[in-house]
């Protein structure tokens, strides 16, 4: 059955890119979900493109944030054009929220292969590129093991790619405290404000401020548990005052219905098929790591050095895929005193980040 349309359109882009065109590209997937799509141009002429995928329950904001130097801006200076994908877990849509269910099978088989195929219908015959974070870099290497986008330029996996890994408290409350939630809530919020302090979701908050530096319960949320898992996010002192005082805004609610599928992907090491019996997902491969050589491109994995929600993850990857597959063009880089998501949002990110991306996409032009 078709999906139902949202409610209202995706909350505007919240950018400064007063230098730029932003083009709003309609995409709708064959399954019937609405996602939302951007083109970002400076002069229309035959620049490669990049395609940017977010984190799950975060949005393209994270590509456009207006008080920092961002990373589309870093892109479009150094002659490329952004193209930003709000897939079905982005907070700019409404799926997260209104009791949609879905997997990040969904994601892996819809979403990432009918973006690419439209940017390509687009660009013609010009080299796309994409850049992946978190959870989004984890569904694209899944399209990618299923052979769904074929004859990519380079990928660029930051956070997380086909090796989940967790540590010991991170995977019990994964694996034990969601699984008394799912029984009582259907998401878990970021927005205190929204919660209501007599809320079910008050104890939540509650827990997460313990030792708690920051006072702001989104912060706390997110740096000091981590929608619960008792992870975190990003290092503190590397967020601009405005970038922190809007984290209600640039990530969303978590919804329960993906955590099965989370939590088979991380006890299995790898990312794993969760629908084995749906014959509309035979395209997705029961394994992702076993058709790892079916990846055809140059691949960077990228990770802060402080990641504390998929800690050595991209290494492991590394170390994995150069073993198992020694002919695939894989590569590590480690950012000195970066965490999971201030390698794109964070205020030095710049300076720190972007040159290594910039300088693998050039290489690959």
């Amino acid at each position: 059955m078709p999906r139902p349309m949202p409610r209202t359109p995706p909350r505007p882009l919240h950018a400064r890119l007063d230098d730029a065109t932003v083009e709003q590209v309609p995409l709708r997937v064959s399954d019937g979900t609405e996602l939302a799509l951007h083109r970002v141009y400076r002069v229309d002429d035959d620049r490669p493109a990049v395609l940017l995928l977010h984190g799950h329950t975060a949005s393209a904001d994270m590509f456009v944030l207006p008080e920092t130097r961002n990373l589309v801006e870093a892109l479009l200076d150094a002659g490329y054009e952004p193209w930003l994908l709000d897939w079905r877990g982005s907070c700019r849509l409404p799926y997260n929220e209104d009791g949609t269910t879905y997997t990040f099978d969904d994601v892996a088989l819809y979403d990432i292969p009918e973006a690419v195929s439209l940017v390509r219908a687009r660009i013609g015959t010009r080299r796309l590129f994409v850049v992946a974070h978190c959870l989004g870099a984890l569904s694209l290497s899944m399209s990618m093991a299923a052979g769904l986008v074929p004859g990519l330029a380079g990928v660029v996996a930051q956070g997380v790619f086909m090796t989940p890994k967790v540590t010991v408290p991170t995977r019990f409350r994964m694996h034990l405290s969601f699984e008394l939630l799912r029984k009582r809530v259907h998401h878990l919020p970021v927005d205190f404000r929204k919660a209501g302090f007599r809320s079910k979701y008050t104890p939540l908050f509650a827990l997460a401020s313990l030792g708690a530096d920051c006072p702001d319960p989104t912060c706390q949320m997110l740096h000091n548990s981590a929608w619960s898992t008792g992870a975190s996010l990003f290092v503190h002192d590397n967020l601009h005052p405005r970038t922190h005082d809007r984290l209600a805004d640039l990530f969303g609610t978590v919804p329960l219905c993906v955590l099965p599928h989370l939590r088979r992907v991380e006890l299995a090491h790898t990312v794993v098929r969760w629908n084995l019996s749906d014959h509309r997902y035979r395209a997705l491969p029961e394994n992702a790591l076993d058709n790892a050589d079916r990846i055809d491109c140059p691949v960077l994995l990228l990770s802060g050095s402080e990641n504390r929600l998929w800690p050595d993850a991209n290494r492991l990857c590394h170390d994995v895929l150069k073993a198992r597959h020694p002919r695939l063009d894989v590569r590590y880089v480690e950012v000195p005193g970066y965490g999971h998501v201030d390698p794109f949002i964070g205020r030095g990110a710049a300076l720190d980040v972007f040159g290594h991306i910039i300088d693998f996409l050039d290489g690959r032009r």
